[in-house]
């Protein structure tokens, strides 16, 4: 067999996705060029190693096989990479990280400082919602993942608390619970009010707060991301729950306010997860080291 690494780490893709499209974009390619490195593979095994089902593609009884032994390869290959890189010494390579879409206030600010001490890293920055950053998580798809509410008692898992995620009420300086003090949970929540969707970080609080105080809310707007929450609050459309970490600007110039809601606001932690077991890179070992030592530093500066 003449194999090559590129047409494992393609035919390895094609499984996860299920599609050539996605493959082709993951990995910078023309959706033809996968499909000639995947032809190409199934000429080497001599069999049929994809079938479409629907819209999607699935492996062959021979194509398990075959993303079997790709995974152990690509794999060893990785570990090999990094035990290469420890032994020479050098901060240097791939990173690869998924993020929570509320994260993108902050992790670029601590990237970008990472990277003028180590140039040489190749960051791979991913922001996806949490379902999104669960499933990556599980699938080991990262170095490591960031988000604020980590799956409950998984065993599977190491998490690393770096960073405070403060969530308060926010409302626009001439909305009508502006300015007062202890605002009752049940009088904010009564306001028109704009939630992210279901399975979100941020929601989870809210929902296990509300729960708690035994109050449930009927949102007035469901948004698919922290900014669309935030520009519907500017609007003048509601009130919301927002990391105070994508407010500052706004707060700063006077755009939006800080509630002062009973139990608010309240003090999470922002987390790097990833599998148990898991031999990190050294770039990725060296990052995680740097955020976890100089993240209140860089983003007070």
């Amino acid at each position: 067999m003449h194999l090559t690494l590129q047409q494992l780490r393609l035919f390895e893709a094609v499984v996860r996705h299920g599609s050539f499209t996605r493959t082709a974009e993951e990995m910078h390619l023309t959706q033809p060029a996968v499909s000639i490195q995947i032809k190409r593979l199934e000429e080497q095994m001599g069999t049929p190693l994809l079938e479409q089902v629907g819209k999607k593609i699935f492996p062959t009884a021979a194509g398990r096989v075959v993303h079997a032994a790709a995974g152990d390869i690509l794999s060893r290959l990785e570990v090999l990479e990094g035990e290469m890189e420890i032994l020479k010494g050098e901060v240097r390579g791939p990173l690869q990280l998924s993020v929570v879409t509320t994260g993108k206030y902050f992790m670029p600010h601590l990237l970008g400082h990472f990277l003028q001490l180590y140039p040489d890293v190749e960051p791979r920055l991913k922001f996806t919602n949490r379902a999104r950053v669960v499933e990556r998580l599980l699938a080991n798809e990262d170095d490591f993942v960031v988000m604020g509410q980590i799956p409950e008692d998984d065993e599977r898992l190491v998490s690393f608390p770096f960073l405070e995620n403060i969530l308060g009420f926010v409302a626009t300086p001439d909305h009508p619970l502006a300015g007062r003090r202890n605002i009752s949970l049940e009088e904010a929540v009564a306001q028109r009010f704009i939630v992210r969707e279901p399975g979100s970080g941020t929601r989870l609080v809210l929902e296990r707060l509300l729960r708690k105080a035994g109050l449930e809310v009927e949102p007035y707007m469901e948004l698919g991301s922290s900014e669309a929450i935030k520009q519907a609050v500017l609007a003048g459309l509601g009130i919301a729950v927002l990391s105070l970490h994508s407010l500052r600007l706004e707060q700063a110039t006077g755009k939006l306010v800080v509630l002062d809601v009973e139990g608010f606001p309240v003090r999470r932690r922002w987390y790097a997860v990833h599998l148990k077991g898991k031999r990190l890179s050294l770039a990725a070992r060296t990052f995680l080291e740097f955020i976890l030592a100089e993240s209140h530093q860089v983003l007070s500066g």
